[in-house]
């Protein structure tokens, strides 16, 4: 029994020599290894442990080592690896979101939540901001695409990002890891397994890391956009008898950030998008696309973040039924530091905007499981969740602005306090709110033995939710990007005065001096049933095909975010979805082969988006209903044994996810165009990696490696006005990575050198508007320069 639980809770345990999908990497230490089979993929993607080559469910799987060989073991990192998973990068990690085939929530609401799923350890992370710290010491991540919601949940309408970390064992040993990569950023980690007793094993994990960045602030004279980041995690494993199973897990993590600033990339435009002048550029460093690499600000954009979280997981045998627990909960603070006028000062016609907003959040969540035994002729798992998840913030915006005095020149730019200046006026605005999540969920799946070669599965989730949201904003002096008051005093006015007659816009304007300083509060709630079905057929004894139909679910939510009004306080329905997907798993050539296929149709309903909206004069987003969208395409995954020491995999996806029909947001008229591609959905991105090891026969091995990741254009600015998403497409690009290394036979140590972007290829991950003049910024990650690095690691 105690191998049973050991393989169904303690996953990465088997996962050491793993191959991954989608440009993974298989295990190097392969002079044991025989010629052809690279060995078998364990995956939870059913909350049971079973080959990924048995799952009717499209999985793109990356071993633990591959994601360390990326510019910094991350969501964002994967992204490259992966060719349905795409990443949104922003300004502070709170507002960065993760997309799946086409699909995905980005939003600056605290009381919307994501469309794909984060899951480390079986604990569920109710923030995809929380994932995006640096993942160290995972074992493997499991990318689960298409919705996933009838047993991880209904933030899993779009897929589920499954990790899971290295656990104790029984052996003592582990391992320290040095690198040093260029423009100096530095990284440091280690592991230590511990032997407490004959049943009871410990793990320590520590990391470090830092950089300098790769912007340069020419009002600071420093780079920014680099990082601080350190952290700890403990992990207790205790196995008293064949029938018992208790894990214990906590860590800490603390990021200084000074990112992300946004680079002013083009000129200045008019809304038409035709070229013009202003007067702001005089102090703006010169602008080249998605080459530039400066920026002119007097506030430095950062983030600072702080995370911990305490988890603990029995595994009980019920006779030959396993009953499983896993109760967590996690703290997570996240404060948000913001230049938003990107200039160096105020300037008279160019108001000087900076934002503090520190945001706490906790979350408490519980899961219980029945799993029944795989083999058997109906084989099941039951299951009861709860979550709470608790958020608020405090949200200042300070503006400097002032007019020109009597003479001023009107080609030069006039600074705020200087002779040609009249005196300046600061306005100013704070505001607190929040929201709580509470779920409560049931579920099921059960897989019925049709014959030896057929099987049928379905499974249903009942799901309750309620969310209650607070929002209080204080202005003693309104300026650009500051609205008036607002309250429970505001919005009662509000509703009477609309319910006169008052046009909205008016009445939320008129209502401001009914301000009573009592929060603004309400609250929402919905009931789901979502499920899934699906027929999976041997074809032969290398070849699965399977149908599925899953009906997905996302649950309300508000716009709750600095700048609310009486306008937005409608609730956002839920989003629901009905995908269907078909697909082929081979394994071939004696295992040495494995080359999956899936093809899928999904529509979303009431499809929860951000939408570009222009609020106190600033570009801001509105989190809304958007209507229905749909994502279809084919997705193709590759792993080959190609010899002894020889690998090769790779991944495609085709993709095609648009408008079906757009719901335009309440109080406007703007609405995006049916066709309309969606956000970060390029129609085609793929990967390919190469490994190989020469066996010298002296005291080391030589190993090469090689990746390759490319992506067709996608839009990163959806939006109504065409001339936006026009500037807001970032172009089609390719990444090419090396790396040479020497590996001790015996694998007790390793240096390698890299070169990441050998070519040098810029690109943005991010292009917003709302820039000085008309203009356009950009988000400029890593790994658009070419930068080498070397990595040592050794192991005891």
């Amino acid at each position: 029994m105690k191998s049973m639980l050991r393989t169904s809770s303690a996953l990465p345990l088997a996962a050491l020599a793993m191959v991954a999908f989608a440009a993974p990497a298989f295990a190097q230490d392969t002079a044991n290894d025989d010629e052809g089979a690279p060995g078998e993929i364990v995956v939870t993607a059913q909350k049971r442990s079973e080959n990924v080559q048995d799952v009717p469910v499209a999985v793109s799987v990356l071993s633990g080592e591959r994601l360390a060989e990326a510019s910094r073991p991350s969501i964002e990192s994967a992204s490259q690896m992966v060719p349905s998973l795409n990443f949104l990068k922003s300004g502070t990690t709170l507002n960065q979101t993760i997309f799946l085939r086409g699909v995905g929530t980005a939003t600056f609401s605290i009381a919307g939540e994501p469309s794909v799923s984060t899951v480390v350890d079986g604990v569920v992370y109710s923030r995809s901001g929380e994932a995006f710290s640096d993942m160290v010491d995972v074992a493997q991540m499991e990318v689960l695409r298409g919705p996933q919601g009838t047993l991880f949940g209904k933030n899993a309408s779009a897929g589920v990002i499954n990790i899971t970390t290295q656990m104790p064992k029984m052996d003592f040993g582990g391992s320290v890891e040095a690198s040093y990569f260029d423009r100096n950023e530095f990284r440091l980690k280690g592991a230590v397994n511990l032997p407490l007793g004959q049943d009871l094993a410990a793990r320590f994990t520590g990391f470090y890391g830092e950089y300098d960045g790769n912007i340069r602030n020419t009002t600071t004279n420093e780079w920014v956009n680099g990082y601080k980041h350190y952290g700890l995690r403990g992990q207790f494993l205790y196995e008293p008898s064949d029938d018992l199973r208790l894990y214990l897990a906590a860590d800490y993590y603390k990021n200084d950030d000074d990112c992300c600033a946004d680079i002013i990339a083009t000129g200045p435009l008019t809304g038409a998008g035709v070229p013009t002048t202003s007067l702001g550029f005089q102090a703006l460093p010169p602008q080249s696309g998605a080459d530039t690499r400066a920026v002119a600000q007097n506030l430095v954009t950062s983030t600072l973040e702080e995370g911990w979280g305490v988890s603990f997981q029995g595994d009980l045998a019920l006779g030959e039924h396993t009953l499983t627990s896993i109760t967590a909960y996690r703290g997570w603070d996240n404060t948000e530091i913001r230049d938003g006028d990107w200039l160096d000062r105020a300037y008279v016609g160019f108001a000087q905007l900076h934002d503090s907003g520190p945001q706490t959040s906790n979350t408490f969540t519980q899961e219980l499981r029945l799993t029944s035994p795989a083999d058997q002729t109906l084989s099941y798992v039951l299951g009861a969740f709860y979550s709470r998840a608790e958020s608020e913030r405090t949200f200042t915006r300070n503006v400097t602005q002032c007019t020109a005095a009597a003479g001023a020149p009107t080609t030069t730019l006039v600074p705020c306090g200087s002779t040609f200046a009249n005196a300046a006026t600061t306005p100013n605005g704070s505001a607190n709110f929040g929201s709580t999540f509470k779920n409560i969920a049931v579920f099921g799946q059960a897989t019925y033995k049709l014959s030896d070669t057929a099987r049928f599965v379905a499974g249903l989730r009942y799901t309750h939710d309620n969310l209650s949201v607070f929002h209080k904003r204080v202005s003693p002096l309104t300026g650009p990007g500051i609205q008036p008051n607002f309250d429970q005093g505001v919005y009662n006015e509000y509703l009477r005065l609309v319910g006169l007659g008052t046009s909205p816009t008016a009445a939320a304007s008129s209502a401001v001096a009914s301000s009573n300083g009592v929060p603004w509060t309400t609250e929402t709630s919905n009931d789901n049933l979502s499920g899934k079905a699906t027929f999976q057929f041997d074809l032969n004894e290398d070849t699965m095909a399977y149908a599925s139909y899953a009906r997905g679910y996302k649950g309300p939510a508000y716009n709750v975010f600095y700048n609310l009004t009486g306008t937005g306080t409608n609730v956002i329905e839920p989003e629901t979805s009905n995908s269907y997907e078909i697909g082929l798993k081979n394994t071939l050539l004696d295992g040495a082969l494995t080359f999956n296929i899936a093809a899928y149709y999904a529509r979303y309903n009431n499809f929860q988006a951000n939408n570009p909206d222009l609020v106190a004069g600033v570009v801001v987003t509105r989190f809304t209903n958007a209507g229905a969208v749909s994502t279809k395409g084919i997705e193709i995954d590759m792993a080959w044994r190609v010899g002894r020491n020889t690998n090769l995999s790779g991944g495609l996806s085709v993709n095609d996810a648009h408008v079906v029909n757009f719901k335009a947001p309440l109080g406007s008229t703007a609405a995006i165009p049916a066709g309309t591609k969606l956000g970060y959905a390029p129609t085609w991105k793929g990967s390919m990696a190469v490994d190989h090891t020469i066996e010298t026969g002296g005291f080391a091995n030589v190993a090469f490696g090689a990746s390759m990741n490319f992506q067709s254009s996608q839009l990163s600015l959806f939006a109504a006005d065409a001339v936006q998403r026009q500037f807001g497409t970032i172009p089609a690009y390719a990444l090419v990575n090396a790396n040479v290394g020497l590996v001790d036979p015996d694998d007790k140590w390793k240096l390698t050198f890299v070169v990441r972007n050998l070519f040098d290829k810029a690109y943005p991950a991010a292009i917003v508007n709302g820039g000085v003049g008309g203009s356009y910024r950009y988000q400029i990650p890593r790994d658009a320069d070419r930068y080498w690095g070397v990595t040592g690691r050794f192991s005891f």
